[in-house]
């Protein structure tokens, strides 16, 4: 069931791949980095385009979130953050952080 359901992730980040989203990021001491130009951004240089919740297809507790991002100076990617009990906090961190005006609209869906 688990490969189902990352399938449904794979399709959705496809979607956003064709529109241009093409950019992957970490999260890095506390910045989001951009894995291929290596260029850091702090929150407040990140606005959230789209979040698309997921829950484990045999443990709803296992749960991930994909950001679309779109970065102050152009950059348009997405992050996928898992959200378990062993999930990274710096990623969660980082993402609270960023302030709620970067937010360009209510887009919260979950699959």
């Amino acid at each position: 069931m688990k490969n189902e359901f990352a399938k449904h992730e794979r399709e959705i980040i496809d979607k956003y791949q064709a529109q241009g989203y093409t950019g992957n990021y970490k999260v890095d001491q506390n910045k989001l980095v951009d894995l291929d130009t290596k260029i850091n951004y702090q929150p407040q240089n990140v606005n959230i385009v789209a979040e698309h919740r997921f829950e484990g297809m045999s443990n709803p507790s296992d749960m991930s979130i994909l950001y679309v991002l779109e970065t102050r100076d152009g950059s348009k990617g997405t992050v996928l953050a898992n959200y378990s009990p062993s999930s990274n906090l710096e990623t969660a961190e980082f993402f609270k952080q960023i302030p709620k005006e970067n937010y360009l609209q209510n887009n919260t869906k979950s699959h």
